[in-house]
């Protein structure tokens, strides 16, 4: 993109200061603003106006889960069908590791924090881990694991698993992709500026994986080696089961769209979305969306009708994702803290909300979906977020688990 482009560009979207400091950078900050121009997406900023609205939902009802005791039941069975499927190349999966290790207190990408208590076990080497146990399932057949990095720890992150022969996965079979980012605005649509040369961003939210992948040009890679499902998983549950053949067996059984884990709620209260069904469709209520009468509603068997919270570990049908993707899925507008650079060029890291983000959350790709099979999972098996340095969903409380489960850290 020229200079002029770049100005008409910015013009067009009332982002003129966005080249406020251009003379004062160097050729290569020029080139890479002049990139980022023409890689950001403005039109989004019009959201601003969204924020704190909502297009409403629909009408909730209960969507039972296929539970963990006709799973145990049928294991052997669906064990049959995933191996095959594993076997013939059908199946991939993407791990969504795009952030940071912010709220641990690291500056690295959030898969390089190390977990470990006698020795070095990294949050990337637990999923890798736990990916090889499903190759020895299928019979040392390995899958394709896409990774999504961001713009901010891309490079870390492919040096790291360099660096750690990708803790014993073959590299062949690994394809990196960046997520596509979205610019940060305040809350009259300006974006900010994180740096004289940059404009601030974020990613474009946990929806935005798969469009990001085409838009890395990887369907041809899809089509060619004949993946028909991609099992979708986030970067900070350590103990996680990836593509399982049990899974990939019922979910292909069921002949539904998508797959998706899920774990018995701990308390009906707890903050966990929670698959159901919406106007009749698959879809996935907030913690903060669900009534008391929905909190208090049974099943036939007297158990709590919203019972199940998903962990964000999703099978999806790849043909179903690719008839999603030439929809547009809702934009959620988000508060947060943007740091920004003042009229004096200085950084300001904002102590309160200052401004809006934009993201796709998956719940909405789930509910574009026609079927959907929730698949019980053992919490205390497969459910161990770190999402805190301390207490709930913490480091400590995933060690612990670990523990539980005979890992070794």
């Amino acid at each position: 993109m020229t200079l002029e482009e770049a100005k008409s560009k910015l013009s067009k979207y009332g982002q003129e200061h966005v080249l406020k400091y251009y003379d004062e950078l160097d050729d290569k900050e020029k080139k890479e603003l002049l990139s980022q121009i023409d890689d950001t997406d403005f039109e989004v900023l019009k959201n601003c106006r969204n924020l704190g609205k909502s297009e409403g939902r629909g009408e909730f009802s209960p969507l039972a889960a296929m539970q963990v005791a006709e799973i145990e039941k049928r294991k052997n069975e669906f064990l049959q069908i995933g191996v095959k499927a594993l076997k013939e190349g059908k199946v991939a999966a993407c791990l969504l590791a795009g952030g940071m290790g912010t709220r641990l207190g690291s500056d690295n990408p959030k898969g390089m924090y190390d977990i470990g208590l006698t020795k070095p076990v990294y949050i990337f080497q637990r999923i890798i881990e736990n990916l090889l146990d499903t190759v020895r399932q299928a019979d040392g057949a390995f899958i394709r694991l896409f990774i999504m990095t961001s713009e901010k720890n891309n490079d870390a992150t492919v040096n790291f698993l360099r660096e750690h022969d990708f803790f014993g996965y073959p590299e062949e079979k690994v394809t990196f992709f960046k997520q596509d980012m979205a610019p940060a605005s305040d809350y009259d649509g300006k974006v900010y500026m994180e740096s004289k040369s940059r404009i601030s961003t974020s990613p474009n939210g946990n929806a935005g994986w798969y469009t990001s992948m085409l838009k890395a040009g990887l369907r041809d890679l899809i089509i060619n080696e004949g993946i028909e499902w991609i099992d979708i998983f986030a970067v900070d549950n350590v103990l996680q089961r990836i593509a399982d053949p049990c899974f990939v067996g019922a979910t292909l059984d069921a002949g539904v769209d998508c797959g998706a884990k899920v774990v018995k709620k701990n308390a009906p209260d707890e903050k966990v979305g929670v698959m159901c069904l919406e106007d009749g469709k698959p879809s996935i209520v907030e913690y903060y969306e669900l009534s008391q009468e929905m909190m208090d509603a049974k099943d036939e068997n007297g158990d709590p009708a919203y019972n199940y919270g998903v962990i964000l570990n999703y099978l999806f049908k790849e043909k179903a994702l690719f008839d999603i993707a030439r929809k547009e899925l809702p934009l959620h507008v988000v508060e947060k803290k943007i740091p920004y650079i003042d009229d004096r060029a200085q950084l300001i890291k904002p102590e309160k909300p200052n401004g809006c983000k934009f993201e796709q959350l998956v719940l909405d790709m789930i509910h574009m979906l026609d079927t959907c099979l929730p698949y019980e999972v053992v919490r205390e098996y497969e459910f161990a977020p770190i999402k805190n340095k301390e207490g709930v969903d913490s480091v400590e409380s995933a060690r612990e688990l670990c523990r539980k489960c005979g890992i070794e850290l």
